[in-house]
């Protein structure tokens, strides 16, 4: 049986959760690792403040414990990449934010990556991690749409907000490549990525790419 690749949305919502579950199509195949996408129950509707993102630190690695046995990895499905490091610490088997492997990927497809957040107060947030990560030379800017996690469910409002906000990083800033902030964003890469003409990255879906890899590689620690 194929290890398990376990996709952790650390809110409660599970309207999100599905939307990472499906995005994960392109990614399941014959022989590849099953990829299971679960909800934190004790998380917050959204990791929206600093105060969410630590008080879904110690669930997370608890959980990732309890999976390990049959984990060949775990992504965090959360763009504030929360209890990323607390989890590694936990577990032997690869552990990926999906922060990070969406930036990562997106200096891979363009030379400036701009990013799409939900609220204005989760920006400050986002810098600090990219300050940390040594990428802030290549980040354009990244705007806010003004939406909560729980009001990207409202389709036709949430995509016209994210491209507007992708045309103002492409156009006024410069960016050449967008980065979705946020694991609720999942269903709207495919209709922002055709109304942009530039590339799109889906976060969960860089990062469960790249656990793919680990998996297949056997890269963990002992």
């Amino acid at each position: 049986m194929q290890p398990h690749i376990y996709v952790i949305n650390p809110n409660s919502t599970q309207r999100v959760t599905d939307g990472i579950d499906a995005a994960m199509a392109p990614l399941r195949m014959a022989g590849g690792p099953q990829i299971s996408c679960l909800s934190l129950p004790s998380g917050p509707a959204g990791i929206q403040t600093q105060h969410d993102v630590e008080s879904v630190t110690l669930p997370l690695a608890m959980l990732a414990r309890s999976l390990e046995e049959k984990a060949g990895a775990f992504v965090i499905a959360c763009f504030s990449d929360p209890g990323l490091y607390a989890v590694r610490e936990a577990v032997a088997r690869p552990v990926l934010g999906i922060m990070e492997c969406g930036i990562l990927t997106s200096l891979t497809l363009g030379q400036r990556f701009g990013v799409i957040a939900i609220l204005d107060g989760s920006i400050p947030r986002h810098l600090r991690a990219y300050g940390a990560m040594g990428v802030s030379q290549r980040l354009a800017g990244e705007l806010a749409i003004g939406l909560n996690v729980t009001e990207l469910s409202q389709f036709d409002r949430t995509l016209e907000r994210m491209v507007h906000t992708g045309k103002r990083l492409r156009d006024e800033k410069g960016a050449d490549v967008i980065v979705m902030g946020c694991a609720g964003m999942a269903v709207y890469r495919d209709p922002l990525q055709d109304a942009l003409g530039i590339p799109v990255v889906e976060p969960s879906q860089a990062a469960v790419a790249m656990a793919i890899g680990r998996v297949q590689m056997n890269w963990h620690r002992a």
